[in-house]
């Protein structure tokens, strides 16, 4: 397979000894999906723009999950019990609501 290089109107920047980001507009991008997805799975971070400013970056799965991992597991339970709520030790149970009983309903005669 032939190497695939950024378009040559297209800036690139360094971004490290052997890799270079390629910023794309957004239009170019979606016309040409399939190549900034091949440059983000070798490595090479896409970054693209929408209306001249830097809006969103395509990674590849290994560097997502190296800058994320917390993202990769996602856990309910592990939210719960790092929630601020999972901590307190002395919980009031008269701060629950309780139920106020229900009325009868008045009876209306014809």
């Amino acid at each position: 397979m032939f190497p695939v290089e950024p378009p040559r109107d297209q800036r690139t920047v360094n971004a490290g000894p052997d890799r270079r980001a390629a910023s794309w507009k957004l239009e170019d991008a979606k016309a040409r999906f399939s190549e900034v997805v091949k440059l983000a799975e070798r490595g090479t971070p896409q970054h693209v723009s929408v209306r001249g400013r830097p809006a969103v970056v395509v990674l590849s799965m290994a560097d997502y999950a190296r800058l994320a991992p917390a993202a990769t597991r996602p856990s309910l339970a592990s939210l719960f019990a790092d929630s601020p709520f999972a901590r307190l030790d002395d919980f009031d149970d008269l701060l629950v609501r309780e139920r106020s009983p229900v009325r009868d309903a008045p009876v209306f005669e014809p």
